[in-house]
């Protein structure tokens, strides 16, 4: 005999603000029409392209600017429909699929109880030790991004990641500290991860994987940083939990999770059979992210995994909780429709970057930027390299591609200065790091925000402290490198 369901699917699954998303979308085009513009009043250059290591490469010393083009204003205005065509289309497709699926996947796991028997599991394990459980996740997230470089991935967890914070007393900030940010400053903190640490390596001509002592400095560095920063705020909305900026937005969840009832929640055998279903599918998903890592395959194993075991899971999971036939394809879809508005976003960022490369000013940039750094002192000239890599985040948010698009300007240029190629190496992967949840660009990051109704203003004003200080360790570790001589 099926569980009967109750058929509220408004208060379910992964609901976007929309006030958030219409935000985050003026944003976006805000961005995209700066970037027009500076198409149009910045000099046109490029430099020669070469394969290295199978991937394109710039060649230093090849810049020639071309004057008589100009991106035309109507590709600018087309872009969000031009950028299909291009090679950031592949990404922006994945993780638009990627979505779609976790949406649809999320509602059955919510409508079917099964995220209230994982949350009433953990309370009932840490409830009287949730600061060990917050340390314990944040070093397992941080040790993901820091050696697998799971980052897309990370999606799936913040809805978890936040009704666990709400259960226990903290806020939906807390829980996208725990997910999002920790895996994200596990980037900050690469140990080998083969998205910056081995790709940067391989074109600086070092040895993969060396130097590591000083990149597990850092990860310890930016893990109690992070740790700190997450504990003092807990402790301060556990106290007062009208001192959230996320006060407001956050009642109707803290409704929607109360578990007043936990010991019924984890009687029910069927929805224990749908948790175990679920959990087995994200257990097999790690094997995929363990060999994405050994094979370097860049993400083309984890991420389908992800979406299709993700999916899989929830299938199940509703299957044997009692969902099934047309009731569970019928909540699976009104999942993906309730995901949808963040799809827009998605496609302005593929846009930015797509106007970004046809307008022919990256390289100009490039070009200013190597010159600039000519002749300066190697503290400054350190400095100066993370300021640049943190710039190009902003229009280019994979760590790869840029790695490909500077390595081969500033690896030599790095000798030429006093700087060695490990210090580059080790100021990349903080740069790269750093800033991949501070600016606008990142798709995974309004995405993240916008399911738990917080504005790019409110996230900003609430993550600021925590990147300034990151940014101090980094700026003393990287005077270190050039101190010690880093090699």
């Amino acid at each position: 005999m099926e569980k009967k369901h109750e058929n509220k699917h408004i208060d379910m699954g992964l609901q976007l603000n929309k006030k958030t998303m219409i935000a985050l979308t003026l944003v976006l085009v805000t961005v995209l029409a700066f970037i027009g513009v500076l198409t149009q009043t910045l000099p046109r250059g490029e430099y020669e392209i070469a394969e290295v290591n199978g991937h394109d490469a710039i060649v230093d010393g090849t810049y020639t600017e071309t004057p008589d083009y100009k991106m035309p204003i109507w590709k600018i205005i087309l872009s969000p429909i031009l950028c299909f065509g291009s090679s950031q289309a592949f990404t922006g497709v994945t993780i638009i699929l990627m979505i779609v699926l976790i949406g649809g996947s999320f509602l059955i796991l919510d409508k079917c109880g099964i995220l209230k028997y994982i949350m009433a599991t953990l309370i009932k394990k840490f409830s009287h030790k949730k600061y060990s459980l917050m340390a314990v996740v944040i070093f397992v997230c941080m040790l993901l991004g820091s050696t697998a470089g799971i980052l897309e991935e990370s999606i799936t967890l913040v809805p978890i990641a936040v009704a666990i914070s709400l259960a226990l007393g903290w806020d939906s900030l807390v829980g996208l500290g725990l997910s999002l940010v920790s895996i994200a400053w596990g980037f900050t903190a690469a140990t080998f991860n083969p998205f910056n640490v081995v790709t940067v390596q391989k074109l600086a001509d070092l040895e993969v994987f060396s130097g590591l002592w000083l990149r597990l400095i850092v990860f310890v560095g930016v893990y109690l940083i992070l740790f700190l920063f997450l504990f003092i705020y807990a402790k301060k909305i556990e106290k007062n939990p009208k001192k959230s900026p996320v006060y407001e937005s956050d009642k109707a969840l803290r409704e929607k999770y109360n578990l007043t009832d936990a010991d019924a929640t984890l009687s029910d055998k069927n929805t224990r059979k749908g948790t175990r279903a679920f959990l087995i599918c994200m257990l097999i998903d790690v094997l995929f992210i363990i060999l994405d890592f050994v094979l370097s395959t860049g993400g083309a194993l984890s991420l389908p995994a992800m979406a299709i075991l993700f999916t899989t899971g929830g299938l199940l999971a509703g299957h044997f909780s009692g969902l099934r036939g047309k009731n569970l394809f019928k909540s699976f879809l009104q999942g993906t429709k309730s995901i949808a508005p963040a799809i827009p976003l998605i496609i302005f960022v593929v846009a930015i970057s797509y106007v970004l490369n046809e307008g022919r000013i990256m390289h100009t940039i490039l070009f200013e930027l190597n010159e600039l750094m000519k002749g300066l002192s190697p503290y400054v000239a350190i400095l100066l390299l993370f300021a640049v890599i943190a710039l190009l985040e902003f229009f280019i948010g994979s760590g790869s591609a840029k790695a490909f698009l500077i390595m081969p300007l500033v690896a030599p240029l790095s000798d030429l200065v006093g700087i060695t190629r490990q210090s580059v190496v080790t100021t990349f992967c903080m740069a790269d790091g750093f800033t991949n949840l501070l600016y606008p660009t990142s798709g995974i990051m309004i995405i993240a925000i916008g399911l738990v109704g917080v504005s790019y203003g409110k996230w900003i004003k609430w993550s600021w402290k925590l990147f300034v200080g990151e940014f101090i360790f980094s700026a003393l570790i990287m005077l270190l490198m050039v101190a010690i001589n880093y090699n």
